[in-house]
Order: structure tokens, then C-alpha cells, then sequence
């Protein structure tokens, strides 16, 4: 099994590049999606998250309200810190189930946002960034996620900074171009993976 741990700024187009991957026949482990499943209505996690936040971050049907935590946690260093001491762990355990039901020859990608910020970078056999440059990360949040500018500007400065990604970057995908130029880059990356001698 190869172990790819796939990262990259809000915005950079991390999330395309881990769908590219899977079409290609990698197994992805989303991290984002993980990280709602262990806070679902009803899980030991969000009884955790409510016992230390409170339930001013439930929606009136008893569900996270992510907007309200993530106003909650952005400008909170302690407070962001105590929910990633929550989540974390139970991702990790559930990603690890997910890997061991993989198989053992499977290209197991992982996409992880805040690979960089939780240390992760030496669990994997290979890590890729994708990358672009701050100020495409803003527009696009301002642009295609509809957030103000002052919000961009904050979820961009919550992360890891771009020169700390490209720090523990085994392969960078550059995707300040095209869909197509994209879609190229991932076709040589998939060949270089599947050609990588095993761990």
C-alpha cells in the first residue's frame, strides 16, 4: 500500500485534484468529510463538542451549526485548538479503518486540509501540495465561495502559510491554470504514483 497524504490551502483546489485521483483508481479518504461524519447528530463527538462549547452550536434540529463553530473557532486559537483536540483523534481512528479496508495494494490518498497544521506530514509515504498563490486563494473564496473579502482573508491566515506547505512537499501540483492543464498534471502525477516502488 502506498499512503499519500494530499494537502493544500483553502481555495487551492485540493479537493478537484483528490477527485481527479479517485477517478483514476485511488482510493481517497476525505478528512473534511470524515470530520462531519464523527460530529453527526447523535455521536460521541458531538456530545464532546457540546460539552465544551456549548449548545449555541446546535441548529434547531440539534445538528452542528458550522457557520456559528467556525465563527466560534477562526479568531480563537484556544477555542480552535480544544476542537481539533475532539475531532482529530476520531478522524484519524475512522481513516484508519477506511485504509485497512483498502487492501493492501491500493494507492490510498489522503486528503487532509490541515495536514501541515496537525503535524501529519511524516505519517505518509509521499506528500503532495497543491498550490497557488495567496491572492488566487482570495479571490476564488470571494468569487466561487461568496465570502467577503475580510472572511477570506481570515480562513487564509487560520491555515498553515503556503511557504510552510511547500516546506513538506514531496510533489507539488501547480493549479494556477486551466481545468484542462489540471487534469494533465494529475494524468503525470497518477503515472509517476502507480510506477513508485512499494514503501
Amino acid at each position: 500500500m502506498m499512503r499519500v497524504g494530499l494537502t493544500g490551502g483553502i481555495g487551492s483546489g485540493k479537493s478537484t485534484v483528490a477527485r481527479l485521483l479517485a477517478e483514476r483508481g485511488a482510493v481517497v479518504i476525505d478528512s473534511d468529510r470524515l470530520a462531519r461524519e464523527v460530529v453527526a447528530q447523535g455521536t460521541p463527538g458531538l456530545s464532546s463538542v457540546v460539552e465544551r462549547f456549548g449548545g449555541e452550536v446546535l441548529t434547531a434540529a440539534g445538528e452542528l451549526d458550522r457557520r456559528a463553530m467556525a465563527e466560534r473557532v477562526f479568531g480563537d486559537a484556544a477555542a480552535r485548538a480544544d476542537l481539533e483536540a475532539i475531532i482529530h483523534p476520531l478522524v484519524r481512528a475512522r481513516a484508519a479503518e477506511l485504509e485497512t479496508a483498502a487492501g493492501p495494494d491500493a494507492l490510498v490518498v489522503h486528503d487532509t486540509p490541515l495536514l501541515v497544521e496537525a503535524g501529519l506530514a511524516g505519517r505518509f509515504d509521499v506528500v503532495i501540495v497543491v498550490d497557488v498563490p495567496s491572492d488566487v486563494q482570495l479571490d476564488r473564496l470571494v468569487r466561487l465561495r461568496r465570502m467577503s473579502p475580510e472572511e477570506a482573508g481570515a480562513r487564509v491566515a487560520a491555515q498553515a502559510s503556503r511557504a510552510e506547505r511547500l516546506a513538506v512537499a514531496d510533489i507539488v501540483v501547480d493549479n494556477n491554470a486551466s481545468v484542462e492543464e489540471l487534469s494533465a498534471a494529475v494524468d503525470s502525477l497518477w503515472e509517476r504514483l502507480s510506477q513508485a516502488p512499494p514503501p
